[in-house]
């Protein structure tokens, strides 16, 4: 039987509510900037910056692994981009991280990422949060931050 977790993932990311954030590491191009507010206290609840260098290095950790898209991850440095997603999640949540990363369409441009790759990227980041302990409600928080992301990371349709 499938996890209700791992449902609301997958329904969360058909629906286009989450980007990969950075699978590239270049540094070339500015920042992408989103609309979306920053939910107050969502900082606080992913334990800061400790707590959010914890669930990217999980994060990556498992994506490099992953059957289904380690693959995409071949030729970048893991350091790279933990420190890159690190410094974006704890932007977007609220922290006082400055992501100077490559803007997603930038970074994703040659990637041939499809929506199988996007959902098993949702998959792993979930299963990072889980095992760093962070309450579901706050991972459809950031979730939801990375949403607007999602258009510029599926290059092949």
């Amino acid at each position: 039987m499938t996890h209700p977790k791992t449902l609301m993932a997958l329904a969360i990311a058909l629906s286009g509510l989450l980007a990969a954030p950075a699978f590239a590491q270049t540094a070339a191009a500015p920042a992408a900037t989103t609309t979306t507010t920053t939910p107050a206290g969502l900082y606080q609840a992913l334990g800061e910056k400790p707590g959010i260098t914890r669930l990217v290095d999980d994060f990556v950790n498992r994506l490099v692994k992953d059957p289904r898209i380690g693959s995409h991850f071949k030729d970048t440095k893991p350091a790279a981009l933990k420190e890159s997603l690190t410094d974006q999640f704890c932007q977007l949540s609220g922290g006082p991280c400055k992501y100077e990363g490559a803007d997603m369409k930038s970074a994703h441009a040659d990637m041939d990422i499809n929506k199988g790759h996007f959902n098993a990227l949702v998959e792993v980041l979930q299963s990072a949060m889980d095992a760093q302990g962070i309450p579901f409600a706050q991972q459809n928080r950031l979730l939801a931050l990375l949403a607007p992301m999602h258009r510029d990371v599926i290059t092949k349709r």
